[in-house]
């Protein structure tokens, strides 16, 4: 499509209902129409829902660069309906092998700034989002690898309007992001401003990444010329990072089986660690029932209190004890244990907040960065739900880490800065330093991909989120307001966001949950009204068919037929 008809479609797009129209045999719910577009048209030509989940990627690579890209890092689950079996997949960015503990050191010791480093070389982690695509592919798919790329290689040549959802992260970023002279290039104007809404946006460099990717397939990204400009781009100035040619040749995307636990009559399916998020929206999930928070109104200041103190308690357990199962002891399997949860649950006091959540950890933020609750600078994840005609599901998570991650490019693709995702300082601050970082190590990530299997055994909801750690309350609460409460996917998507799992307990600003604080201070809470951008997605399975809907903070679309 050329730009001109490109753009008149995205606007009407715009205009369009965040949620399908009707039930749908197949369905995508992406951040973006172009990749929802893209992912629908590769099923109806044949391909499986993980065929389309290479799709969707490749074209979030290019119209959501802010958030998700083929250098970033992610989680999935798959439902194969043929076999009844759920699989589990991680390709979280890693830390290169020469990696120390400590990510804001110097070579000579010295300290550098947090800040700085976060957007710096030293901030990325070996890419593990296309290795992982590829093993799903190689489990699951049905079309050729080409055609996946393709309808990314036409938005990235061809151009696409610039998203409301992009322009409002580069306003808000636009002196940081314009020192990159890339970035510069491709979205700001010479004042160093963004480019306008709707203005048509092409990124050369990514096509011929894309073009390379399409004829020899997704190992391209780990040697050769694709290979040396990220090693190029993240060696340089003001902190060059450890990554080498051999981190990247030698990266492994892994099967994770996902974990499982019961809540509301239905088996809540998440992410394995290191996801800290899949264990964490389950023992909220898993409170939240046993609190019978369905006998009350959604949107209650009793509601929003059981909300909080679950989400308190299951911050603390995440803090205390999640890491890298292969290098660390987590266990998972106790931290959703029916007897804990329900032990945990009876900690809260319906009509009294606690002082402290117990947890052998104070409520701060990990990671390199300040403590920070900026919803432009933090939310760089998408979420991408597929459903294909054959009843196959995907639930995949992926992220940059935060927007615009290191705030460089290679070969036109953002770079992640998934390393501020290991603990800043470990030590008795952070007591057992289950999150340090080490050579080859994957840092905790709150992503929190989930299928919910109904009474049937079979996928009823598809459902995650974007946006740092108030992704595990986004899921949560989405889940509660279907399961609990009876809504479709639109409520679920448009609900006020209510959390505490960013440090400090949040209500969102300018909607019905903002108007909780003074009930909610009077039971002892002491909450913050903010912005809440999260980019959750959700399809849930209904008698005729399937409906689905992308959250309004962001560009998304639900589309099917």
């Amino acid at each position: 499509m050329r730009p001109a008809l490109l753009l008149a479609a995205l606007l009407a797009l715009g205009l369009a209902a965040r949620a399908a129209e009707g039930p749908a045999r197949r369905m995508v719910a992406a951040a973006h129409p172009l990749a929802a577009e893209a992912g629908l048209g590769i099923l109806r030509a044949g391909g499986s829902a993980a065929d389309a989940a290479v799709a969707v990627q490749a074209v979030l690579s290019v119209v959501e660069p802010n958030a998700t890209g083929l250098l970033g890092g992610a989680l999935l689950l798959h439902w194969d309906a043929a076999t009844r079996r759920l699989a589990g997949y991680e390709g979280i960015a890693s830390a290169p092998a020469a990696a120390t503990a400590r990510l804001v050191e110097a070579a000579d010791g010295t300290r550098v700034g947090a800040a700085t480093v976060a957007r710096s070389g030293r901030a990325v982690g070996v890419p593990g989002t296309l290795r992982m695509l590829a093993l799903v592919r190689a489990d699951h798919g049905r079309l050729p690898w080409r055609d996946l790329l393709a309808p990314a290689i036409r938005a990235a040549e061809e151009g696409f309007p610039m998203p409301p959802t992009l322009h409002r992260v580069l306003a808000a970023r636009a002196v940081e992001l314009a020192r990159d002279p890339e970035i510069r290039a491709l979205f700001l104007r010479p004042d160093g401003q963004p480019l306008p809404v709707g203005t048509p946006l092409r990124n050369p460099a990514q096509a011929a990444a894309l073009r390379a990717l399409a004829e020899h397939g997704p190992e391209a990204l780990y040697a050769g010329p694709l290979a040396r400009a990220v090693l190029e781009a993240t060696a340089r100035e003001p902190v060059p990072g450890w990554m080498t040619e051999g981190d990247l040749a030698g990266y492994e995307a892994k099967r994770r089986d996902p974990v499982c636990a019961t809540a509301f009559g239905r088996a809540i399916c998440s992410a394995a660690p290191p996801s800290s998020g899949g264990v964490a929206v389950q023992q909220q999930l898993g409170m939240l029932d046993r609190l019978g928070i369905s006998r009350l109104a959604p949107d209650s200041p009793g509601a929003a209190h059981l909300i909080l103190e679950a989400s308190r308690l299951a911050t603390a357990d995440r803090r205390r004890w999640m890491g890298d199962p292969d290098r660390v002891p987590v266990p998972t399997g106790p931290l959703v244990a029916p007897a804990y949860l329900a032990a945990r649950a009876g900690l809260v006091d319906p009509a009294r907040a606690m002082a402290e959540a117990p947890a052998g950890n104070p409520l701060e933020r990990h990671g390199a960065l300040p403590a920070a609750s900026d919803p432009l600078a933090l939310a760089g994840t998408s979420h991408v739900a597929v459903v294909d005609a054959a009843g196959n599901a995907v639930s995949f998570t992926t992220t940059n880490n935060l927007n615009f991650g290191a705030e460089r490019l290679a070969a036109g693709i953002t770079l992640n800065n998934g390393l501020t995702n290991f603990a800043a300082n470990p030590g008795p601050a952070e007591a057992p330093a289950f999150n340090a970082m080490a050579g080859g190590k994957r840092p905790v990530t709150t992503m929190a991909p989930t299928i919910v299997l109904g009474p049937d055994g079979a996928p009823e909801l598809v459902v995650g989120a974007g946006g740092g750690a108030r992704i595990v309350d986004s899921v949560a609460v989405a889940v509660v307001e279907v399961l609990a409460w009876g809504a479709d996917a639109r409520r679920a998507t448009a609900r006020p966001r209510i959390g505490a799992q960013n440090g400090e307990e949040e209500l969102e600003a300018n909607t019905p949950a903002a108007a909780l604080a003074e009930p909610l201070r009077a039971l002892g809470h002491a909450p913050q009204v903010v912005e809440m951008n999260t980019g959750l997605q959700i399809l849930r399975r209904v008698p005729s068919g399937w409906e689905g809907a992308a959250d309004p903070r962001r560009d998304g679309v639900a589309i099917g037929d």
